[in-house]
């Protein structure tokens, strides 16, 4: 299969026996029935690597430092924990997909990204919150708070 010349398209010589059709070219080129098997390691060493071409994007480097979970069906879930590092994701999403399809050999991987949430501590600043968390950890402060009428 060769690429078309201007030259001859010029001259009006069309090869047309050996014209491919656009979907018999994506079939060719994309592999789509490709599906060799792999694991989460073979993943983590793919992931990895991918990992070393975004020197120049801090930011994407570590919301893709997770690595995702290898679910049914070569689904990869990664879990991260806002909608921004969601829209990182989303711009570099396709770049990814091919490179892991390609490397994995393997055309039906597809990523997913799944927004956790994080549970933060809730920070003590007042006396009376301070004064409640330790009322938690030993309630016989209460007791003696009231026994000896104290205050903060």
């Amino acid at each position: 299969m060769s690429t078309p010349s201007i030259k001859r398209a010029l001259r009006g010589d069309f090869n047309d026996e050996k014209q491919v059709s656009a979907k018999e070219q994506h079939e060719l080129y994309s592999k789509a029935d490709e599906m060799e098997p792999f694991d989460e390691a073979a993943l983590k060493e793919k992931w990895t690597a991918f990992l070393s071409t975004l020197s120049d994007r801090p930011n994407l480097k570590a919301t893709l430092s997770n690595v995702p979970k290898l679910e049914a069906d070569c689904t990869l879930l990664l879990e991260i924990d806002n909608g921004i590092q969601d829209d990182l994701i989303t711009s570099i999403r396709p770049q990814l997909v091919s490179y892991l399809r390609r490397e994995l050999r393997n055309s039906k991987i597809n990523l997913k990204t799944k927004i956790t949430e994080v549970k933060h501590e809730k920070r003590i600043y007042l006396d009376g919150d301070r004064y409640e968390e330790m009322v938690k950890k030993n309630p016989d402060l209460a007791y003696f708070k009231k026994k000896l009428n104290l205050d903060f």
